[in-house]
Order: C-alpha cells, then structure tokens, then sequence
C-alpha cells in the first residue's frame, strides 16, 4: 500500500517536499480537524505522525469530545447513468440492494489488488 502511515486507526499518505527538504503528511478526510506532520527522517517523521495523534487523542479527551474518524462508513459514489442502470438491474437480478452490490465489488476489488 503506497507511502501511508498508520497509527491507532488513523492514517496518511507520506509525501516529500522537496522545498523544505523532509518528509510531511496529513490525516486527511476529518472535517473539524488538521493533523499534520513532518520530519528530515524516516524516525522523525514517524515520532512527529504519532505525537500529533496522541496530542489529538488528549485533547479530544480533556475537552470531553469523541474524536473525529477519517472513513465514516458511507460515501456517495458517481457511477454515471449508464454504469448506475446496469449496477441497479445486476442488484436486482441478485436480490440484493445496490448498495450491498457495490460493497460487495470493493471486497472483490481489494482481494485481487
């Protein structure tokens, strides 16, 4: 899986900047919240990527608040008409709702990839 971090269910894709010569991330997809971090090394990338998400975790837990997840569960996903049409009849066909036929070819899609 690409250059991305992980770190108590939270994760990043690792870039360089060649600008300011290091490696740099952030956790994408939280609304209310920017997680970044950086590093000249490898280490101190990873010690960087792990003290903003401690830092985050603490803080969500003296303010008393749940801390925001990166993938919620559901997603809106742009088929097309055509592709929608066919993906609607083949859920039909399976009995099945469209939602689960879609679900169901992520899985196959990942465990070939």
């Amino acid at each position: 899986m690409g250059n991305i971090m992980k770190y108590k269910g939270y994760w990043a894709e690792i870039k360089y900047s060649d600008e300011d010569e290091c490696f740099c991330g952030v956790i994408e997809g939280l609304k209310n919240t920017s997680i970044s971090f950086e590093g000249e090394t490898v280490k101190e990338l990873k010690k960087d990527f792990k003290d903003a998400i401690d830092y985050y975790l603490e803080y969500c837990k003296q303010e008393n608040k749940d801390p925001e997840k990166q993938c919620k569960g559901s997603l809106n996903v742009r088929l097309g008409v055509e592709l929608h049409n066919k993906a609607k009849m083949k859920s039909i066909e399976k009995h099945i709702s469209i939602n689960e036929l879609i679900k169901e070819a992520v899985t196959m899609y990942l465990k070939t990839n």
